[in-house]
């Protein structure tokens, strides 16, 4: 019997930024909400089975308006998971929140101000951007 694969290849028209901090999250989404003059609101837990695996309890913010999109995530696992790496990227696990932004409209930071600008801020250690459509795991931010 012959079996066939389904390969789909999801283009991500999102920019992805990982961030060190020690702090907990919604004191993370305070100290953003201030220095970036945005809303995040907290959002019921992302829950995302992983077929036979196990299951990941993703925590997320929330800001959107009608030019853009703005998520914060906690890249681990809020609740104990069975998987070896419980992480929502686990290819970039060595970052504790991931920013997710899908602008439509020019009112954000470009990029490179918007690193300088949460570099700055106490709370935030280290600060990259990534390419979403490099990660192995990308399809885990498409909901």
């Amino acid at each position: 019997m012959k079996t066939f694969t389904l390969d789909v290849d999801y283009a991500c028209d999102f920019d992805l930024f990982g961030l060190v901090s020690s702090s907990r999250e919604h004191t993370l989404a305070w100290v953003l909400n201030r220095a970036l003059h945005l809303r995040l609101i907290k959002q019921p837990d992302l829950i995302l089975d992983l077929l036979q695996r196990g299951r990941l309890v993703i925590s997320n913010y929330l800001h959107a308006t009608e030019h853009h999109t703005l998520r914060l995530f906690r890249n681990r696992s809020a609740d104990a998971s069975a998987l070896k790496k419980p992480f929502l990227a686990p290819d970039i696990r060595q970052y504790d929140y991931l920013l997710q932004i899908n602008a439509g409209g020019t009112d954000l930071l470009p990029a490179p101000q918007l690193i300088a600008h949460l570099t700055a801020l106490p709370e935030v250690q280290l600060i990259s951007q990534f390419d979403p459509n490099d990660l192995k795991f990308k399809e885990n931010f498409l909901f």
